[in-house]
C-alpha cells in the first residue's frame, strides 16, 4: 500500500472515531460531564505515558517543559482543549450534537480568520467569500433561534485557539498531549479522589461504566495517532477536506440516531456553511503543491513530511 493511500485511510479512521464518538459518550450520559472529562484526562495520560515508555521517549516529556514560554504555551493549550472537550461531552449528554457538528464544520473557517489576524496569513477572494457565507449562516441561526449558537461557536473558537498555540509548540502530538494532560492531572486526579472518598464517584459500582471510562483514554489517543500518521503522508489540502467527515458523522448521528430537531433555521444555515466549506476546500486544493503541478501539466510525487510525529488534533 502506498504512503498516500495509507495516510488517507488513517485520516478516514481518525475522523470516523471522532465523528461517531457521540454514540460512545451517550453511554455515559448519567455521569456528570466534569467527572467524565477528568477520567478522559487521566486515562489519556495513562495511555500516552505507557506508549512513550514502550518507545523509550519519556525523557521528551521532561525536556518539553524546558523554558517558561514553552511551559506557558502547554498550559494555555490544555486550558483551551479542556474547555473544548468539556463542551463536547456536555453537549452530547444534553442532546445538542447538531450544535457540535456545526462547531466543527465552522472551525476551519474560524481558523482561517485567526491565521489572517494572528499569523498574517494571506486569504484569496474565494476564502473571504467562504468566511462571509459562514458568517451569514451563523447570523441566520442567531436571529432565527433568538440566541447565538454559543456551543458551536465556543467549540470552533477554542479549537482554533488550541491549534494556533500548538502551531508555536515544536512538539509532536504524543509528547504534546502527554504534557497537556500532565498539567491538568493534579486537578483531575484530585477531583476524582474526592468523588470516590465521598462515595459519589462513578468509578466502581458498574463494571460497564468502569470499562467505558477507562476506554476514554484509548478513544482519545487512537484518532490522534492516526491523524499524526496521516499528516506525514498526505497533502494538507486532502487532510483538510477529509476532516469534514468528523462533523458530517456527528450531524448524521444527531439527526438520524438521536432524533434531534432540525429547525428551518438549521436547514437554511447548514447549506450556507456547507457551500462555504466547499469553496474553502477548492481554494485550499488550488494552493497545494500537488494541484499546482497537475495544473501545470505534471504530477508531483513529493510529499512534505512533518517533523517528529506530526501535528495534533484533540
Amino acid at each position: 500500500m502506498s504512503n498516500t493511500r495509507a495516510g488517507i485511510l488513517a485520516m478516514i479512521g481518525a475522523c470516523t472515531v471522532w465523528g461517531l464518538s457521540p454514540i460512545y459518550y451517550r453511554q455515559l450520559a448519567h455521569i456528570p460531564p466534569l467527572e467524565v472529562l477528568a477520567h478522559r484526562a487521566f486515562w489519556s495520560l495513562v495511555f500516552f505515558a505507557g506508549l512513550l515508555a514502550v518507545q523509550g521517549r519519556l525523557r521528551e516529556v521532561r525536556a518539553a517543559f524546558n523554558g517558561g514560554r514553552r511551559t506557558a504555551l502547554i498550559v494555555l493549550a490544555m486550558a483551551f482543549v479542556s474547555v473544548n472537550w468539556f463542551l463536547f461531552i456536555y453537549a452530547t449528554m444534553i442532546n445538542r450534537n447538531i450544535e457540535t457538528s456545526l462547531g466543527y464544520f465552522t472551525y476551519p473557517l474560524v481558523a482561517v480568520v485567526m491565521g489572517y489576524f494572528w499569523f498574517s496569513e494571506r486569504l484569496d477572494r474565494m476564502q473571504w467569500i467562504a468566511v462571509g457565507l459562514a458568517t451569514v449562516g451563523v447570523l441566520v441561526l442567531s436571529i432565527g433561534l433568538g440566541a447565538p449558537p454559543w456551543i458551536s461557536m465556543s467549540l470552533a473558537i477554542t479549537f482554533a485557539l488550541y491549534g494556533a498555540i500548538k502551531k508555536q509548540l515544536p512538539l509532536g502530538p504524543v509528547v504534546s498531549v502527554t504534557c497537556e494532560v500532565l498539567v491538568v492531572l493534579p486537578l483531575a486526579l484530585g477531583y476524582l479522589l474526592w468523588l470516590q472518598t465521598q462515595g459519589i464517584g462513578a468509578f466502581g459500582p458498574s463494571m460497564w461504566d468502569n470499562i467505558l471510562l477507562i476506554l476514554s483514554g484509548p478513544v482519545t489517543a487512537l484518532p490522534l495517532i492516526l491523524f499524526s500518521f496521516a499528516a506525514r503522508r498526505v497533502d494538507m489540502s486532502t487532510v483538510g477536506v477529509l476532516t469534514y467527515l468528523n462533523p458530517s458523522l456527528q450531524f448524521i448521528c444527531a439527526a438520524l440516531l438521536f432524533g434531534e430537531v432540525l429547525t428551518l433555521w438549521h436547514q437554511i444555515a447548514f447549506p450556507l456553511i456547507w457551500v462555504a466549506l466547499a469553496l474553502y476546500s477548492i481554494a485550499l486544493w488550488r494552493q497545494s503543491p500537488r494541484s499546482a503541478a497537475i495544473a501545470a501539466g505534471g504530477v508531483s510525487t513529493t510529499v512534505r513530511k512533518s517533523p517528529s510525529d506530526g501535528s495534533a488534533k484533540p
